[in-house]
């Protein structure tokens, strides 16, 4: 365990300090929704895989002269969830807020993966989420908390070379939208967070060699060339959303009277998702995402 030392938020005996526990928080949203929620007066403990990547949340805290407790959690290891989960509990009594972030970028079709490969992405991006999400919900149910989940616009509308990705998002989605109900009878709230393309850096969040990976694609190049083209300058062009805008929809999910279930980032998120949303034949995704590969 990790913290930075400051003066703790306010709070009474009748108003205890709200913990929220935040997974993936390296990087990107994570690392700005940590900060901003300690910003907001929450006891943060921010997780990890690997806390040895914890510098740059470690550097943005202090300039932000906030305190974040920084742990360990591995979300595909259920016994690295039980013990941080657990943790909190026995350090402070409460957990008042649970926001999976923690994911990883996939990017294949597949006829040039094996299923192994899915199945990974499925681990990380779905099951990972169900490991921490079953852990926390008897203290959420204790404190009437929130589940609070960061998924993808890519979770609502289906993108080229995104199968495996989409297929976990969309489950994602599907498993929450199917939990909220139940889940509000017993006093929890659940809801999405879907960005569009935060300006953080594509290629290495997904760890590829894109030229590498065009020479080899075969019959599929031109397709993944221009897909690729297409999506770089997505998460370059200076209409990408910062990591801190998108922490702000984390925000409101955390902060709202009653959230939504379901909150984009950005208007561009909005507006990009409503074509599925009132899409009934599916022609107008079909007709839209055609076009980035063709």
């Amino acid at each position: 365990m990790s913290t930075l030392p400051t003066a703790p938020a306010a709070t009474t005996a009748d108003a205890p300090l709200r913990t929220v526990l935040i997974t993936g928080t390296s990087s990107g949203i994570g690392l700005a929704a940590a900060v901003a929620a300690a910003r907001a007066g929450w006891r943060t403990v921010a997780t990890l895989r690997d806390t040895g990547r914890a510098d740059a949340l470690r550097e943005a805290a202090a300039e932000a002269g906030v305190e974040i407790d920084i742990r360990r959690l591995d979300v595909v290891d259920e016994e690295s969830v039980t013990a941080a989960v657990d943790g909190v509990i026995a350090d402070y009594g409460r957990l008042d807020a649970v926001v999976n972030n923690a994911g990883a970028g996939h990017l294949g079709t597949l006829e040039l993966e094996s299923v192994a490969d899915v199945r990974e992405v499925m681990e990380v991006n779905f099951f990972g989420v169900l490991n921490v999400s079953k852990a926390a919900l008897p203290h959420l149910r204790a404190s009437g908390g929130r589940l609070i989940t960061v998924t993808s616009v890519g979770g609502v509308i289906g993108q080229p070379f995104n199968e495996a990705y989409c297929a976990a998002k969309f489950a994602v989605e599907g498993y929450m939208e199917s939990l909220a109900p139940v889940a509000s009878t017993l006093g929890v709230s659940v809801s999405v967070i879907e960005p569009g393309a935060v300006a953080t850096e594509f290629v290495n969040n997904i760890g590829l060699d894109l030229d590498a990976r065009i020479a080899e694609a075969g019959p599929y190049a031109d397709a993944l060339r221009t897909y690729i083209d297409r999506t770089v300058g997505q998460f370059t062009q200076d209409a990408a959303q910062t990591p801190a805008g998108a922490a702000e929809a984390v925000m409101q999910a955390l902060t709202a009277d009653r959230p939504a279930f379901r909150i984009q980032t950005s208007q561009w998120a909005r507006d990009f998702t409503a074509t599925k949303l009132t899409d009934q034949d599916g022609s107008a995704v079909i007709g839209m995402t055609g076009t980035w590969v063709g």
